[in-house]
């Protein structure tokens, strides 16, 4: 009797508290917007001069206070974006527990990949900065360097990418079939997801075809997606039905 009492206070406290984590997922997920949108596309857009290496590296040592706070803005995005998709989890894991951990999983990923192509991005500064220690390289070479860094990175980080879109695309499944969350959102998810994925491969396959208005469509998605939860948040008399459904069905 003991253990049957237990339960149903636990699942209730976090049935009641449902609309907290939407509005979590809310509120990272428009931090995750700026942060991410000035570190990740205004100031690499400022920095990097397309086929021009001594360019780009002297932007980069000219701004250099401002291409830290970009990198300061993706760690911002990068912190938030783990707890976004710990709120994701909660939100859709009545649905489709073992799917909504595949989800997670995805996003990890896709995060952990795109640091690891950032660290890349960050050491273009200090190529650059270390270059006066370097004596076996002349300056054009170490600005090629620099220059070679961050086309590494924007080419790691879009790779990575896929495993964002197939995070969505399962999210995306996850959202349609909820019942408590505007299925319109789903398919949008799911089209972001697949676009996403087909541009990671065109990149590899077909690169003159790899447009970045496929990345736009996150945008699209996304932002629409996060301030409804924010203003309305989630059905949650159809979430606590799935709930118990979900209870009803798990071992």
């Amino acid at each position: 009797m003991t253990h049957g009492a237990a339960r149903p206070s636990r699942d209730s406290g976090e049935r009641e508290s449902i609309q907290t984590y939407a509005r979590l997922a809310g509120v990272l997920g428009l931090i995750t917007v700026v942060a991410g949108g000035f570190g990740e596309a205004y100031v690499p857009g400022v920095m990097f001069v397309a086929g021009d290496a001594a360019a780009t590296a002297h932007r980069i040592l000219d701004n250099e206070s401002l291409f830290r706070w970009g990198f300061a803005g993706y760690l911002v995005e990068a912190l938030c974006d783990g707890t976004l998709t710990m709120a994701f989890w909660v939100l859709v894991r009545p649905v489709h527990r073992n799917l909504a951990m595949l989800m997670v999983v995805f996003r990890i990923i896709s995060t952990c990949g795109f640091g690891a192509s950032e660290v890349l991005y960050f050491g273009a500064l200090l190529t650059l900065r270390g270059a006066p220690t370097v004596a076996a390289l002349q300056p054009a070479q170490v600005e090629a360097l620099a220059y070679l860094l961050l086309r590494i990175a924007a080419f790691g980080g879009s790779l990575f990418s896929t495993f964002y879109g197939v995070a969505n695309i399962v999210f995306g499944w996850l959202i349609y079939r909820s019942g408590y969350i505007p299925r319109v959102f789903g398919v949008a998810m799911i089209f972001t997801g697949v676009a996403f994925a087909v541009r990671t491969f065109l990149l590899i396959l077909a690169p003159a075809y790899a447009s970045g208005l496929l990345v736009a469509t996150a945008a699209v998605a996304f932002i629409p997606f996060i301030l409804w939860l924010l203003v309305k948040g989630v059905n949650e008399e159809a979430w606590r039905r799935a709930v118990r459904a979900e209870g009803s069905t798990t071992p």
